[in-house]
């Protein structure tokens, strides 16, 4: 009974030791805050709308090279109109460098042209010009590939005139040698 006894009174003296003790995470809530959205830049819609453009199909971004040419007329924001249509074009295997070149060009030297739209129209502008440089060296490649072929032609041509002629003089060796042949025979007798 001792034993219950002593049990007893340290339990009831470490229940009166908790009390005494504060918690450490108080269950107030805290103020809420307000999140603030961050701005969204120029560069950001510009990576977003390519991010939207860049699995389109050929019909699919002429309809939207289209729309944006029309934005871009009626625009506020010109430059930021001009290089998503830039964009737009630039993923577009069918569309016209030069198009593309003209358009951009006075957005990338704009200086009070946003930063970030410059530096799109940059990339883009350095795009077409390879593109360009591209498809002129295949033209070239082409015109001289068909060249080639024709002088090979050509040689072929003079080869085949040349056996022929070749089969010709054969013959008339051949035909000469029998009548040479035929002569020696005819004298021979006469001696």
């Amino acid at each position: 009974m001792r034993l219950a006894a002593c049990l007893a009174g340290a339990t009831l003296a470490a229940c009166g030791a908790l009390e005494g003790l504060k918690p450490a995470f108080s269950p107030t809530p805290a103020p809420a805050t307000v999140i603030e959205q961050p701005r969204v830049t120029a560069g950001g819609e510009l990576v977003a709308y390519l991010a939207r453009i860049r699995d389109m199909g050929d019909r699919a971004l002429a309809a939207e090279a289209s729309r944006q040419r029309a934005a871009a007329r009626g625009a506020s924001g010109a430059e930021l109109a001009s290089v998503k249509l830039g964009l737009a074009l630039s993923l577009s295997p069918t569309s016209e460098e030069a198009e593309i070149i003209a358009l951009l060009e006075p957005v990338a030297r704009k200086e009070s042209a946003d930063d970030d739209v410059r530096a799109m129209a940059s990339f883009l502008l350095v795009q077409a010009a390879e593109r360009k440089r591209l498809k002129e060296g295949a033209a070239a490649a082409g015109s001289r590939l068909r060249d080639e072929r024709r002088a090979t032609e050509v040689q072929k041509q003079r080869a085949d005139a040349l056996q022929e002629r070749a089969a010709q003089l054969q013959q008339k060796i051949e035909a000469l040698t029998e009548r040479e042949k035929s002569l020696s025979d005819r004298q021979t007798p006469n001696r």
